[in-house]
């Protein structure tokens, strides 16, 4: 684990008891069998989980995960965070939901954890902090069954572009690169009044060719990737129209995509 990755997994071990207690994540509701954390159109675009075996990649303390165990779906987390899996661990005891969690690197899970899957997850704010695309794509290949679905949801590449500020002013790396940026922690995503420890935060900006080129080239073949003019979480320069619904202001509103959904493939069958 290079440096950059160890940093950000410190950062993620503060940021799991942070979110725990957060309204964002609301982790009480869903303990008394609140709302699920997977959106509609992704249960639309995904297909049918129930009884398939579902590997959620970097699955933080796994409510994701635990959501589609919760719609019959035999599931597997894993993360790099110690303190994250053992959070998910307990939070799947406390609601008596069937779950395997594995704590390892993302690049390291292929050594790690046996066998393979009908589904393989992963959604919303994850490829920022892989330093290689092309090796992610590798590990979404090797843990999928011939005839595998792999489904990705994620913020548009080319929103990492823009300066975090209200004015839609380009600053970063559309495309891959090979050192990491880095930011100011301030708090967390989910509370930015959260005192934290870890005081940068490091990331790898990838462009939507270089993320469709690594699964083909690991031999997926794509089914469809589709855009999406609305964003699920706050940002400076959007508003927001109904609840996990923010957009463009006003004329701007559709002139960029702020989403991305993708499916892929392996080829054969089970």
């Amino acid at each position: 684990m290079d440096d950059a990755t160890q940093s950000n997994r410190e950062l993620w071990e503060e940021w799991t008891d942070v979110h725990l207690g957060s309204d964002f994540y609301d982790v009480e509701s869903f303990k008394r069998g609140g709302r699920s954390r997977i959106l509609p159109r992704e249960l639309e675009e995904i297909g049918e989980v129930r009884g398939k075996d579902l590997l959620h990649l970097q699955c933080h303390f796994g409510l994701d995960t635990l959501s589609f165990a919760r719609l019959g779906a035999r599931v597997t987390g894993a993360d790099f965070s110690p303190r994250a899996i053992a959070a998910a661990r307990q939070l799947a005891q406390e609601c008596e939901l069937e779950a395997n969690f594995v704590c390892a690197d993302l690049y390291a899970l292929p050594t790690e954890l046996p066998g393979a899957f009908d589904i393989v997850y992963t959604s919303r704010g994850v490829l920022f902090w892989l330093r290689d695309i092309q090796g992610w794509g590798g590990v979404v290949a090797h843990f999928l069954r011939p005839g595998g679905v792999f489904y990705i949801t994620e913020m548009h590449p080319i929103l990492a572009v823009f300066d975090d500020t209200a004015e839609l002013r380009p600053r970063y790396p559309y495309s891959s690169h090979g050192q990491p940026l880095s930011f100011p922690t301030e708090g967390s995503y989910a509370d930015r009044s959260a005192r934290i420890k870890t005081h940068v935060e490091y990331g790898w900006n990838h462009g939507l060719g270089e993320v469709v080129t690594s699964l083909t080239d690991a031999g997926l073949g794509i089914e469809f990737l589709h855009e999406q003019h609305s964003l699920p979480w706050p940002q400076p320069f959007l508003v927001k129209v109904a609840d996990r619904d923010y957009r463009l202001p006003g004329d701007l509103e559709g002139t960029v995509p702020l989403m991305f959904s993708l499916r892929a493939r392996q080829p054969g069958t089970r």
